[in-house]
């Protein structure tokens, strides 16, 4: 699934967001923007979303952190290699809400050496 189909509104604010940061690339690929994960560290607060497997390490000497200066919350991308990566979205509990009702479960293997979802940490299974 793409965000700009699960986030039509997301993805109209991270263009125009992009826009104003003189990122007009980053902001013509946003409708390519894969769901691929939600974070599953556990915060209630947040709503950050994987659009590529996370690594099991780090991102590599190409990463870059963008804060978009959201009006709401915060907003900040992992670009690797010109390419959106992770969407991190904090205090932003109707994205938060919808997020967890699309991807409400977790993985026990993950992409992480911690082995629940892809930071290897959170959402531990219930016994």
């Amino acid at each position: 699934m793409l965000v700009s189909e699960a986030f039509p509104e997301l993805s109209e604010e991270l263009r125009e967001l992009l826009r104003n940061k003189r990122e007009a690339e980053l902001a013509e690929r946003i409708s390519d923007l894969k769901l691929v994960e939600r974070c599953h560290c556990g915060d209630d607060f947040c709503a950050t979303i994987y659009t590529q497997a996370k690594p099991a390490n780090r991102y590599g000497p190409s990463h870059r952190s963008l804060d978009l200066d959201a009006d709401k919350g915060m907003i900040i991308l992992d670009v690797v290699e010109d390419k959106i990566v992770c969407i991190e979205i904090l205090h932003r509990g109707e994205i938060r809400m919808k997020l967890l009702e699309m991807l409400p479960s977790f993985s026990l293997r993950g992409n992480s050496p911690g082995g629940y979802g892809p930071s290897g940490l959170g959402d531990p299974p219930s016994l």
